[in-house]
């Protein structure tokens, strides 16, 4: 098994047994909506931005659901603006997610951010200048909620 299908794998896009090709050569893909000149870029409806009203840019959290590789402009545009953004492929079909799963990978690469899986076929991108953090085992450590004692 390959390191690319094994890492597929380990993100819950392919099963560890299945035989399938990686990378679809016969993807048919439609046609993208230009916007016309001089009007901006407008976002998706289905992307959803946590905090609207937040005045300060490190506030923000959104949250995508692509339905097709076309959705990940958005994905793209909010991560370069440097928002933390959730990506759900629950919804999408199994090549579409891996095509985008691969943008995401490049894109953090491309922009020294890091990529965590939340579950299966939800992922957090987050820009270099955030820290998740782990809820582990540090609070039964030290003490934690359910030490009554």
């Amino acid at each position: 098994m390959g390191s690319v299908r094994k890492a597929s794998a380990w993100l819950g896009l392919v099963d560890d047994n299945d035989d399938e090709r990686y990378y679809d050569d016969d993807y048919a893909e439609g046609p993208e909506s230009a916007a016309p000149a001089g009007e901006p870029w407008v976002t998706d409806p289905r992307v959803q931005v946590a905090g609207r009203t937040a005045h300060d840019q490190g506030t923000r959290i959104a949250t995508v659901t692509p339905e097709g590789f076309g959705d990940a402009r958005g994905i793209g545009e909010l991560f370069r603006d440097g928002v933390p953004v959730i990506v759900n492929l629950t919804a999408m079909d199994p090549a579409d997610a891996k095509r985008v799963v691969d943008f995401c990978a490049g894109l953090i690469f491309g922009l020294r951010g890091a990529i965590d899986r939340v579950a299966t076929r939800v992922f957090l991108l987050t820009p270099p200048a955030y820290k998740v953090v782990s809820g582990g085992q540090e609070g039964h450590r030290n003490g934690g909620f359910f030490n009554q004692s």
